[in-house]
């Protein structure tokens, strides 16, 4: 695991040890021309009062030579000095072995002697020309050794730089370690939100997102345990059911009295079956349920197949049922998850509806939204019920007595959820009966 501590401070010595080498290298450069400015102006004066100093040693002399200068400090700055008749004699030579090339031109020169790069300064007199010469690599020299006086101050700057970025990372992280701690200590009964007063700005956004998803599972947690309350409470009473119609066919003898019992088990097993395959059906559509397969599906097509499948339940009802398409158009959408949320519709709607009633599928689009229509002419639901219709277990006031688990419309909402669709609930178009829209959210719809 990449420590943060470890990458800040790798970034933070990498760009202090680059900043180092820039102001070495700028202070090199800068050394470097200074010097080469006062270098300059030296060799010219030195240039100038050698020749002045010859001139004047001439008018008292009784005959014209180059008299031997005072001691220059050529040591110390290594000057080389190189005196030369008009004719192009050389006269004088502070050192023999620098074979400078005669120039009667007044001025700077930058010649390679001796595979070196010199300096060079001519003063031009009418009885002699002077010369004088600096390595080049001397001045480098110099300017690298007081460019290099700044790398030990510097080295000592990154190591206390390094050192309070430990102290201050540490220090900074301090308040995270703890929330970190605080998390690990949550367990499923224990989900409150983590405390971030000493977090620091740029780790709030984090701490949020985990309170917000420790918000989600505290309430998908009360969800389930609801759930499962709820579903054990539904379970019970087929299941009692099932053992009173049992102990009814065991005692019951032969005839139509036996053939009563066995019908009213069939129809306690054939309840307590359809219970379980909803909440099958309800798990699988939870978010965290099973996966979906998207895929690109005509509206006009996913009514047929509903009308197409729950045909035989609205014949044995006696119900006109029919699917209309006024709308080619497609949505994003699981077919398995989506069939049995019509399925789930068209149930309720046939349930609900008496003998000779209709029921329509109806594939449109409502302000250029796909919308999935299920109409029936039943007794509809009353206005204060259309909020809780879709809690789980819930029947309502126009519940058919036996009939029904209350799961129908909450496995609807959970699949429109998972297919980003909205749900409602209007009084038929002819004033009596139920509509529910499915209505498909633009990021759904193709």
């Amino acid at each position: 695991m990449r420590s943060l501590q470890r990458i800040l401070l790798s970034w933070v010595l990498g760009t202090l040890s680059l900043g180092a080498v820039v102001i070495v290298l700028t202070a090199y450069w800068v050394t470097l021309e200074e010097m080469n400015e006062v270098f300059d102006a030296n060799l010219k004066n030195v240039a100038q009062a050698l020749a002045s100093y010859h001139d004047a040693a001439e008018h008292r002399a009784a005959s014209p030579s180059f008299a031997t200068p005072p001691a220059m400090p050529s040591d110390e700055y290594d000057i080389v000095t190189i005196a030369w008749s008009s004719e192009g004699h050389q006269l004088y030579a502070s050192e023999p072995g620098v074979a400078l090339a005669f120039s009667p031109v007044e001025g700077w020169s930058r010649p390679r002697v001796n595979d070196e790069d010199w300096n060079v300064y001519t003063s031009v007199r009418p009885s002699s020309i002077v010369q004088a010469a600096q390595r080049g690599s001397a001045r480098r020299h110099m300017a690298a050794e007081s460019a290099s006086e700044l790398l030990a101050p510097l080295a000592v700057i990154i190591a206390l730089v390094c050192v309070l970025v430990v102290f201050a990372l540490r220090r900074g992280l301090a308040p995270l370690q703890l929330a970190a701690r605080d998390v690990a200590a949550r367990s499923a009964v224990s989900l409150d939100p983590v405390g971030g007063d000493r977090v620091p700005r740029e780790v709030s956004p984090l701490l949020a997102s985990i309170n917000e998803l420790m918000q989600r599972l505290s309430a998908a947690f009360a969800v389930q345990r609801r759930f499962v309350a709820d579903a054990a409470h539904e379970l019970r009473t087929p299941v009692t059911a099932l053992r009173l119609q049992l102990g009814l066919l065991r005692r019951s003898s032969e005839g139509p009295e036996r053939e009563a019992a066995l019908s009213e088990l069939d129809a306690g097993v054939a309840r307590t079956q359809h219970l379980i395959e909803q909440l099958l059906q309800l798990s699988r559509a939870e978010p965290d349920g099973q996966t979906q397969r998207i895929e690109r599906l005509p509206l006009a097509a996913l009514a047929r197949d509903a009308v197409a499948a729950a045909s035989i339940a609205a014949d044995y009802r006696e119900i006109d049922l029919g699917a209309q398409a006024s709308s080619d158009a497609l949505v994003k959408g699981d077919r398995l998850q989506l069939g049995i949320l019509l399925d789930n519709l068209l149930q309720n709607a046939l349930r609900y509806t008496g003998r000779g009633g209709i029921v329509d599928v109806v594939a449109a689009e409502i302000d250029a939204v796909p919308v999935l229509r299920v109409i029936d002419n039943g007794p509809g639901i009353p206005e204060r019920e259309r909020a809780r219709v879709f809690d789980r277990f819930y029947r309502g006031e126009n519940g058919l007595p036996g009939d029904g688990s209350g799961l129908g419309l909450a496995i609807v909402r959970a699949i429109a959820d998972r297919h980003g669709a909205e749900i409602s609930l209007h009084t038929a178009p002819g004033g009596q009966g139920l509509e529910v829209r499915v209505a498909f959210r633009a990021a759904m719809a193709v």
